[in-house]
């Protein structure tokens, strides 16, 4: 018998891992697909100094190996592999990968990442990887005392410059802001400014990446004087932003016109079952502990969703007489008056009487099309039948019983 994991997560960055902990920690068989190295983007910053706890000489590397070994610890399960195809069959997905092998589970939690934004300028391409690099972390060593050039100016762009400057004999930045605005955080901007090998180019763009088999230097643009200068450099470090991963996932889920995974804020996407977390999803500040509190949060509602699905399909679905299904709030005293009725009238050998919280199962509730409290549906082999929505009371309840 094929097995059926609980929980799937794609994409092992820091949410993702979060997820595994959670996931494993409540017992959901836990399962972690990912193409590359554990750790996402994160496992190539290597200053982490505002992950809470961590500080000091803590790197990304370490934060995320540590995570990992977290997650096994509890029987999460890894395999390295690449996620082509996600099939909907019901209750059920099935994942498809590029090795050919195939998933069942339960869940999905997307934690597919973003990967950098490429600029677009002449020479990019062709020397990618020949002096033109997106991480810092990964590419600094090859610019010992060589003259690099960093190009953005947000938290990334100022955080791998300083980097950058434990190897390279000098690091200009390419600013597209006036002289002395940073998209930096304060604290960050200043640690660039005071740092004697850092310099700043204003108001300028990278116009083109120059060199023969690797680079040898960059045109850059003045955006007020439209002037183009000359500069020697041996390496181009490019941060202008990120891309999420979700070229697989266009006909699965809802996506925001740039790709992004659109979740409410328990990470549940348009589809039932499915989550997304980290820097894939639409949302406010991608950090690392925001991922983390983001598969924190999906790997709870996964294992409510999974609890909800299971006990509506036996107790409804299933169910071999008909069923009252009665939808109440312990908010709504009407509704706690009118249950309370109705376990007393309803005729327990020929229906069955299943209650739903609805605070407690708001997405069963939002299936069916609950707004009002007290509502009842009476359900026949496995199908809604009838339903009782306006002025609720146990007479009507008697009535319509009476036809089944």
């Amino acid at each position: 018998m094929e097995k059926v994991y609980d929980m799937t997560i794609i994409g092992a960055g820091p949410g993702g891992l979060a997820a595994g902990i959670y996931g494993s920690r409540s017992k959901l068989s836990t399962l972690v697909i990912e193409k590359g190295k554990v750790g996402g983007q994160a496992a190539t910053t290597e200053e982490m100094e505002n992950y809470p706890g961590f500080f000091g000489k803590t790197t990304g590397p370490e934060l995320t190996a540590k995570m990992e070994e977290h997650a096994k610890l509890f029987g999460t399960e890894f395999v390295k592999d690449q996620v082509e195809n996600i099939i909907d069959e019901g209750f059920a997905k099935r994942i498809k990968t590029k090795n050919g092998d195939e998933y069942l589970t339960k869940t999905i939690v997307i934690s597919t990442g973003a990967e950098p934004r490429v600029l677009g300028v002449k020479g990019e391409g062709a020397l990618r990887g020949k002096g033109v690099s997106y991480c810092a972390t990964c590419d600094a060593d090859f610019f010992e005392d060589l003259d690099v050039v960093v190009v953005g100016n947000g938290d990334s762009a100022i955080e791998e410059a300083l980097f950058l400057t434990k190897f390279a004999a000098k690091v200009t930045v390419i600013v597209i802001h006036d002289e002395g605005v940073l998209d930096a955080t304060p604290v960050i901007a200043e640690r660039a400014f005071k740092n004697p090998k850092i310099e700043f180019v204003w108001n300028s763009v990278l116009e083109e990446i120059k060199g023969d088999g690797i680079v040898e230097g960059v045109s850059v643009k003045n955006l007020k004087t439209k002037e183009i200068s000359e500069l020697e450099a041996n390496g181009v470090f490019i941060y202008v932003g990120t891309v999420p991963k979700t070229d697989f996932l266009k006909d699965v889920i809802k996506l925001d016109d740039r790709g992004y995974i659109i979740t409410n804020e328990m990470m549940e996407t348009s589809k039932d079952g499915i989550y997304a977390v980290g820097d894939v999803r639409q949302k406010f500040l991608r950090q690392v502990v925001t991922a983390a509190a983001d598969g924190a949060i999906a790997a709870t509602s996964a294992e409510k969703y999974i609890a909800e699905e299971e006990m509506f399909k036996e107790e409804v679905l299933e169910a071999d007489k008909p069923v009252v299904v009665y939808f109440w709030s312990p908010g709504n005293e009407e509704s706690l008056d009118l249950m309370a009725e109705l376990e007393k009238e309803i005729d327990t050998d020929k229906y069955k009487l299943v209650k739903i919280d609805t605070y407690r199962n708001m997405r069963i509730s939002r299936r069916y099309e609950i707004s009002e409290i007290p509502s009842l549906i009476i359900f026949k082999d496995g199908n809604p039948s009838l339903t009782l929505k306006d002025n609720v009371t146990k007479e009507k309840v008697s009535e319509s019983l009476s036809k089944f």
